[in-house]
């Protein structure tokens, strides 16, 4: 049985500041009370993963990114079939397109929460940046999951 909130981080990391997702997942892992919470990581989003939405409530991904403004920017997904539903790889919001597609229902509320990276070479560590960055992103996950509501979230999502 599905737990109702799942939070997917996904990255490589052996590729520097594309680890960010997975060691913002391995946080939550050891930092908070999963009872509710479900963890899923991979290198990267593939159509697959549009059924892991089925029967939850809330579901988190957790990527790095270039081009964030600030250390990361957390805002509410909606289903769009953006250039990446044809490649290997694809977005957060193809992946809710999928969703809609194959279960002919809206998906659940899905977040991203990007956190800002600049080096991605494969061997290379996290950037000093992203170091930063990601212990910003450790307080803004702490906040965010105290309360597993929709509206928390959104509320925090129009802040962001």
């Amino acid at each position: 049985m599905s737990k109702p909130v799942l939070i997917f981080g996904y990255g490589n990391l052996s590729r520097g500041d594309d680890a960010l997702g997975p060691l913002l997942l391995e946080y939550v892992e050891n930092n908070i009370d999963l009872k509710d919470i479900e963890l899923q990581t991979d290198f990267q989003l593939q159509i697959e993963h549009a059924l892991d939405l089925e029967n939850r409530q809330l579901v988190l991904f957790i990527d790095a990114s270039v081009s964030c403004e600030n250390a990361y920017e957390f805002y509410e997904l909606t289903p769009a079939r953006d250039n990446s539903y044809t490649t290997h790889a694809m977005s957060p919001s193809a992946v809710l397109a999928v969703y809609q597609d194959i279960k002919k229902q809206t998906p659940p509320p899905c977040f991203l929460l990007s956190i800002k990276g600049e080096s991605f070479e494969l061997g290379e560590g996290l950037s000093t940046n992203a170091k930063n960055h990601l212990g910003q992103a450790y307080r803004f996950i702490d906040q965010l999951l105290q309360v597993l509501e929709i509206a928390r979230w959104r509320e925090l999502a129009s802040h962001a």
